[in-house]
């Protein structure tokens, strides 16, 4: 019979049995969590899928860095709630894939911003943040005034399918003529724009 003390000895069991620990625990808190509505069905019906050109502006969020200085999580703390707005719930995240919650904040939380300021100064703060926030340290983002070119905004919008946002073939089919015309800006701004209505809206 395997002691403790020929466990701790024995590096072998040692780290078998704690691979063993670490899955059987992981298990049992991870697993529960698909079967909970709570973290698998929208908080209310205002969380939609993204439609093209917000989720063509979430594509450029994503690839110019914002996540690195800008968390989307409100925890449940009354100074984290009393700043930015109901905290953050996980049914307001279902169709985010890869959900962006993180802890790190350089610029303030963005998970309540949607509709917090005009269009205008969204624009404004992007190509040139000092503008609006004379003190921040955030880059400008100055050549996000070009054209959005994203021909494989419909293949994205089908692997996304795959994983359970519930895309049409028609929102699919449509989503190469909505991102027609649009700057990388315009649709930076209306993901933005978006991000944390639907529990703000249904208070």
């Amino acid at each position: 019979m395997l002691t403790h003390e020929k466990i701790e000895k024995n590096v072998g069991w040692l780290i078998v049995l704690t691979i063993l620990l670490i899955s059987v625990a992981g298990l049992v808190e991870i697993v529960p969590l698909f079967f909970q509505k709570s973290t698998t069905q929208p908080v209310n019906e205002l969380v939609k899928p993204y439609d093209a050109v917000r989720l063509a502006g979430r594509d450029i969020y994503i690839r110019e860095g914002c996540y690195n200085c800008h968390s989307q999580m409100i925890r449940p703390f009354r100074a984290e709630t009393e700043r930015y707005g109901h905290y953050s719930v996980a049914g307001e995240f279902v169709y985010d894939h890869p959900f962006q919650w993180g802890s790190k904040r350089t610029g303030p939380d963005l998970a309540r911003v949607g509709g917090r300021y005009s269009d205008q100064w969204h624009r404004i703060h992007l190509l040139n943040p000092r503008d609006v926030v004379p003190e921040s340290n955030m880059p400008a983002y100055s050549w996000l005034d070009r054209p959005l070119n994203d021909p494989a905004i419909g293949a994205k919008m089908e692997a996304l399918r795959k994983v359970g946002v519930p895309y049409s073939d028609k929102d699919i089919a449509e989503a190469p003529k909505a991102i027609e015309g649009k700057t990388e800006l315009e649709a930076l701004v209306a993901y933005l724009q978006g991000l944390g209505l639907a529990l703000k809206q249904s208070r």
